[in-house]
């Protein structure tokens, strides 16, 4: 069974305009998601905008397409992953001299029929898989937070 939340946050000494600019940049997604190899929005960024994306598992490659569904700039992006139905999303709040980044993956209704089979039959299994997920996602949030830190 999926789970419902994967959630993960993180601190970063940087103002949250500054780590919007990485984080709402689809083409940088590589620079942060070990999975995600490419990311190209196909229109300006907007609740509506279509993504292609092009993920990797070790040899394993496989094509995705997302659709935006919330920009609040400087606050909050998700995006719905159209092949499984999850809402992945990024939320930025005040946290001392800087920002925390929240990396949720949503899942409350399921997953599809065609991803749950997918992932049984060549990801591992859905805990495997949601363990490398979260893995992911702490990597994810490590390489926006050096980027943002940096001078």
């Amino acid at each position: 069974m999926v789970a419902p939340l994967l959630q993960t946050h993180v601190d970063i000494d940087a103002p949250a305009s500054k780590v919007w600019a990485l984080i709402s940049d689809f083409r940088r997604m590589p620079d942060w998601s070990p999975q995600c190899r490419w990311m190209r929005a196909l229109g300006p960024l907007r609740a509506g905008t279509r993504t292609f994306n092009l993920n990797r598992r070790n040899r394993m490659f496989w094509p995705t397409t997302c659709t935006v569904v919330e920009v609040i700039p400087e606050k909050r992006l998700a995006f719905r992953v159209n092949t499984n139905g999850t809402i992945w999303s990024y939320e930025l709040e005040p946290s001392g001299r800087g920002t925390r980044v929240t990396e949720s993956r949503h899942a409350e209704n399921g997953v599809s029929a065609i991803s749950n089979l997918s992932v049984n039959a060549l990801l591992g299994g859905t805990e495997n898989f949601e363990r490398e997920l979260l893995k992911g996602m702490n990597a994810s949030l490590a390489n926006i937070k050096a980027a943002a830190e940096r001078g």
